[in-house]
């Protein structure tokens, strides 16, 4: 009977929760960022390829394959042994995005460094084929996060799970084609990449203001609503400004390409902010369970 008295909307009975909080470490938010840039700049570089554009494509080769070697050094630190990380490959799951993420991880990181080996080697047709599969296997590795935290059972995720794998997906293209921007200052299709992200990251931005159900509320308060509206101003209107007004000033290129980069990792974490705030919000899980 007292632990019947006990139970309320965010502790169950027996003084268990009804929803644990997402456990994940910095390194995870860290790991979507970067593998998420790795993988659309590697569909980049497909691009450049068949554009013939080969200072973008070396650059977007290079961006890839370095993406594609620090992402499995996250997840395995979250993870906290490298054992635990070799389990992931035991089984391919085509229901789960972890399962879909991780095998996906492993396809484009062997492809990516593969396809920058033989661009260096000078292989043309070989540098293509290899691109095109890492160019693949990076648009799942940077859309596949947002369908990992849509089909959670966190309300706040749930709440927004119809636009978050391409809201990741416009997140990774920004900072995929700001890191090029920066790299090669010359390609005009790297800056239009990434007004074309700042712009997709003005709307999510509204998007999320005019969300306003209980379930909506960690995007809004506390410390993931102060990471997620100080990365949307950055990301968007401020990086769109700088590459609308002053297009052709390389210093505006710069401020436009470190605002997104830093917009953007702030908004990686709020994401997981708002998870964690969300399973803690009895109002959130009462509202979820109507």
């Amino acid at each position: 009977m007292a632990s019947m008295q006990s139970a309320s909307p965010s502790v169950g009975y027996g003084g268990r929760r009804s929803l644990k909080p997402p456990v994940w470490t910095w390194e995870v938010p860290l790991y979507f960022f970067v593998g998420g840039a790795a993988g659309a700049s590697a569909a980049i570089a497909f691009g450049a390829l068949l554009a013939g554009q080969p200072a973008l494509a070396r650059a977007a080769l290079w961006v890839a394959a370095g993406g594609g070697a620090v992402s499995p050094l996250l997840l395995t630190s979250d993870l906290g042994r490298p054992a635990r990380a070799l389990n992931m490959f035991r089984v391919f799951k085509l229901r789960s995005p972890m399962s879909v993420g991780s095998w996906s991880l492993l396809l484009f990181g062997t492809s990516s460094a593969a396809a920058l080996l033989l661009h260096w080697l000078g292989w043309r047709v070989l540098t293509l084929a290899a691109s095109a599969v890492a160019a693949l296997a990076g648009l799942i590795l940077a859309t596949y996060t947002g369908v990992l935290v849509a089909v959670s059972v966190i309300p706040v995720w749930r709440a927004q799970a119809r636009w978050l794998p391409a809201y990741a997906g416009a997140t990774a293209l920004g900072a995929a084609a700001a890191v090029l921007v920066l790299l090669v200052p010359e390609a005009v299709a790297a800056r239009r990449l990434l007004l074309v992200a700042a712009l997709a990251e003005c709307a999510a931005a509204a998007v999320v203001e005019l969300s306003h159900s209980s379930a909506e509320r960690p995007l809004h308060h506390g410390r993931a609503g102060r990471l997620l509206r100080t990365g949307g101003i950055l990301a968007g209107p401020l990086t769109a400004a700088a590459l609308l007004l002053l297009p052709l000033e390389r210093w505006s290129q710069v401020l436009a390409s470190v605002a997104f980069l830093a917009g953007g990792l702030l908004l990686r974490f709020g994401w997981i902010a708002a998870g964690r705030a969300s399973a803690n919000d009895p109002a959130a899980l009462l509202d979820a369970g109507r």
